[in-house]
């Protein structure tokens, strides 16, 4: 008896914890739609000054789990509903993001939407601006742990990248990649190759 009320208490502190987080985000501009919920730590950040401040959308039912960032740098990051982004994640805004509905996103992916210009030699790389890469996951996509999507890459609905992969190019609906670079090794049930 003892063991399920220390339970439940820990869980509703839980709970509480995480309303708090999403007081907190929508009190600085995160938009954010109902019953989300935000694991410690994590980082939804729009940015301080005006015309480099970027926005961030959450759909219905999202879970963001501990250390997720969320960093639009003057972009966008939207995230549809009944997404799941897991811990240490980190999603890089600067030219754009889309998340598809129910999309699993596991731990300690990167997805991207940018790059440095390539200058001539002599010239430091970081004084460079930014290219502005538009990236796209659609609707039921599964990233296993540690992908990365690079910047301008579209993951077509119901996608399976494999743990560790790279994606450096975009993959149809129903695809199952994996690799260094990410590429189809084979296909949903109901996806046409």
């Amino acid at each position: 008896m003892k063991y399920s009320l220390y339970a439940g208490l820990l869980e509703y502190a839980r709970r509480l914890a995480s309303a708090v987080r999403v007081a907190h985000a929508r009190a600085t501009g995160v938009r954010l739609g109902s019953d989300c919920k935000l694991g410690p730590g994590c980082d939804l950040a729009l940015g301080y000054a005006s015309p480099r401040q970027g926005r961030i959308e959450l759909g219905d039912e999202c879970e963001l789990a501990t250390g997720v960032i969320l960093q639009p740098y003057g972009g966008t990051i939207r995230i549809d509903r009944q997404v799941y982004i897991g811990p240490g994640t980190a999603i890089y805004g600067h030219g754009g993001v889309t998340i598809g509905e129910g999309t699993l996103i596991a731990m300690h992916c990167r997805v991207l939407s940018s790059n440095h210009a390539v200058a001539p030699l002599g010239t430091p790389i970081r004084s460079q601006p930014d290219v502005l890469l538009p990236t796209r996951l659609g609707r039921d996509v599964w990233l296993g742990a540690g992908v990365t999507v690079l910047g301008g890459v579209t993951l077509g609905d119901g996608c399976i990248v494999g743990a560790g992969a790279v994606v450096t190019k975009d993959l149809p609906p129903g695809a199952i990649a994996h690799g260094i670079p990410a590429t189809v090794k084979g296909w949903r049930n109901g996806a046409a190759p």
